[in-house]
Formats: structure tokens, C-alpha cells, sequence
């Protein structure tokens, strides 16, 4: 494996991630239960942990604001630091959710990581906080369908 790439424990204990920022939640998302923010990241990339092949992905984040909003420009950057890191599918979208429920406190979080095929294997990743969906949550979720082309398709 290539001696420039950081495993993500070791990423995370080095402090090699920029911080995310925060805003005011500028409308009462907590009053009215709705709000809910989608934010699509087409070009996330990282490395397989064991073969150091990079992996592409596009992260999808849906969110009801508690008192705070992610600052969209630190959310890009903290992504792309992601570009040499060593991390598998299922853990690095796991950082992901809780980095950001960390960070924000939402009501209500989803997090997906919608990785590309890659010896025609397509993986998504999910993970969702334990509450019932906000009203208009169902709208800005995109299905996750495969990329992966089967035999029994025309």
C-alpha cells in the first residue's frame, strides 16, 4: 500500500481532519418539526483500506436542524481531507453520522455513503438516528439504487 496513505484511526488520532463549522438555525425547526436540510456530496473519495484502490462515493446527508446548520464550505473541506485515507465503506460513513451528530445535535440525522461498483460490487451504506422522520423527510431522500448492471436486466 502506498506509504501517503493514513488509516482512519490513525487519521483521527493525528487530528488530520479540519473542524466543521456551525450557524444558527436561522428558522425554529424545533417549534414546527419540519426544515429538514438534504446535502449531496457527489465526488467523496477515500482509499481501500486493503488493496489501496481508491474508492468513490457520494455521501448523502438529510438533517432537521436542533439550534445549529453545517457551514457548507467546512462540511467540503472535511470531506475532501478524506482523499488519502484508508477506510472502509461501513466505517467511514459511520464517522461520518457521528461526526455530524456530534457536532450539529440534530433531531433527526441520515447519513449514506452511495459508493461506486468496483469489481462490480455496488455498496451503500446507511445510517439513521432512532426517531421518527420529520414531515417532508421522505421527499429529499433519494432511493438508493444499484449502479451494477445484472444479467436478468434488458
Amino acid at each position: 500500500m502506498d506509504k501517503n496513505i493514513i488509516l482512519l484511526d490513525e487519521a483521527i488520532k493525528k487530528g488530520v481532519f479540519p473542524g466543521l463549522e456551525t450557524f444558527p438555525c436561522p428558522y425554529a425547526a424545533k417549534t414546527v418539526k419540519s426544515g429538514v436540510i438534504r446535502i449531496v456530496y457527489p465526488e467523496f473519495t477515500c482509499v481501500c483500506p486493503r488493496t489501496g484502490y481508491p474508492d468513490f462515493a457520494k455521501i448523502i446527508m438529510c438533517y432537521l436542524p436542533d439550534t445549529l446548520c453545517l457551514e457548507l464550505k467546512s462540511w467540503k473541506l472535511y470531506l475532501n481531507a478524506f482523499r488519502m485515507i484508508g477506510a472502509f465503506h461501513e466505517a467511514v460513513t459511520a464517522h461520518l453520522f457521528d461526526t455530524l451528530k456530534l457536532t450539529l445535535s440534530p433531531q433527526w440525522l441520515l447519513v449514506a455513503g452511495d459508493f461506486f461498483p468496483r469489481g462490480n460490487v455496488d455498496t451503500a451504506v446507511l445510517f439513521e438516528m432512532p426517531v421518527k422522520r420529520p414531515a417532508g423527510a421522505d421527499c429529499i431522500i433519494e432511493p438508493l439504487l444499484p449502479k451494477c448492471r445484472s444479467f436478468h436486466e434488458p
